[in-house]
């Protein structure tokens, strides 16, 4: 399928994705040659899942994390939505860790370090992600991590401090007071999650699991699995620290940061959530690049840019931007914006 409002602006390849209402292309940006990831949706397919999407791309445009995947512009028409984001070629952290089996602690300590920053950074905007697993986490060109698939995310107007109540995410990952239909706190539910990932990526294999769903419930409201016997001393404390049933004992998301676990690096530094650069940061580089090629000032470019319309200047700047961070130059194909 030809999908008109994309023509000029990218040139579609290869299905990489598809869900129940979602297809993922991978595409080239045509004006900077850059690789991109487009997310194609249908609003009849959509049905009542579409404030779901909404909330996504409404949670998108105010957050920026190198661990999160970035969103670069947004396309809405009567019958789609497309989504441009960031592209990941390394796949999802799932098919990583059943490639390998499971990974050593070393390697698992990396990730995990990764997912942390990621979600204290989400947990500090007073954002809960309510669907941490390892589909949800995909592996850059560098191997680096990025969390995507906001469109459980919950921003309580009264901050992580009040209480949700809507029950939702995977049921392997699913905290107990989610199971029991209980008030929860999204910081806390996070956490558990995170427990149940940090397992995975040690093991292989999840903490909870079985074909009975009512099985796997007793499981996680007994909070009881198995710790293998190799699994160090170390990775069974941090994880049943997490782990713990009744919410208010679990560790808490800023004790997670300096954890002995998670320090165990040769820098012995605990994890740093600050993003390394800022939401809508400014590079007279890239501006002055844009408005060489479009014939405008740099001023009257940023007055445009500035608006933050995710529309294909946003997309074109964001990758620019990337580009120099890379130390690669600011090139502009020659073609219209």
């Amino acid at each position: 399928m030809k999908y008109i409002d994309l023509r000029n602006q990218y040139i579609l390849e290869r299905t990489i994705g598809s869900g129940g209402f979602a297809k993922v292309k991978l595409a080239t940006h045509v004006l900077t040659g850059e690789k991109v990831a487009i997310k194609i949706m249908k609003k009849a397919t959509l049905g009542e899942d579409l404030p779901r999407v909404k909330l996504e791309i409404d949670a998108l445009k105010n957050i920026s994390h190198q661990h999160i995947c970035k969103l670069f512009q947004v396309i809405e028409t009567s019958s789609h939505i497309f989504m441009v984001i960031e592209y990941c070629p390394g796949g999802e952290l799932l098919d990583h860790i059943v490639e390998r089996q499971k990974l050593g602690e070393r390697e698992s300590r990396i990730f995990f370090r990764q997912i942390l920053s990621a979600v204290a950074y989400l947990h500090h905007h007073g954002y809960a992600h309510r669907d941490l697993k390892p589909e949800n986490v995909l592996l850059d060109k560098n191997q680096k991590l990025k969390l995507i698939d906001f469109g459980l995310c919950a921003k309580p107007e009264g901050g992580l401090e009040s209480q949700l109540q809507t029950s939702c995410g995977s049921p392997n990952y699913a905290a107990p007071e989610v199971i029991k239909g209980k008030q929860y706190y999204g910081s806390e539910t996070d956490v558990w999650s995170m427990g149940v990932m940090l397992y995975a990526l040690l093991c292989g294999y999840l903490p909870f699991d079985s074909e009975s769903i009512d099985q796997l419930y007793d499981k996680i409201l007994n909070g009881k699995y198995s710790e293998p016997t190799w699994m160090s001393p170390g990775s069974r404390k941090i994880i049943r620290s997490m782990l713990k049933v009744e919410p208010g004992q679990r560790i808490k998301i800023q004790d997670l940061l300096d954890h002995s676990w998670v320090k165990r690096t040769p820098e012995d530094r605990p994890v740093n959530f600050r993003p390394d650069h800022e939401l809508h940061e400014k590079d007279d580089d890239v501006i002055r690049a844009m408005a060489d090629h479009k014939g405008l000032t740099p001023d009257e470019l940023w007055s445009q840019l500035n608006e933050w319309s995710y529309n294909y200047d946003t997309c074109t700047y964001l990758l620019l931007v990337a580009r120099k961070k890379q130390g690669l130059p600011l090139r502009l194909n020659p073609t219209e914006f």
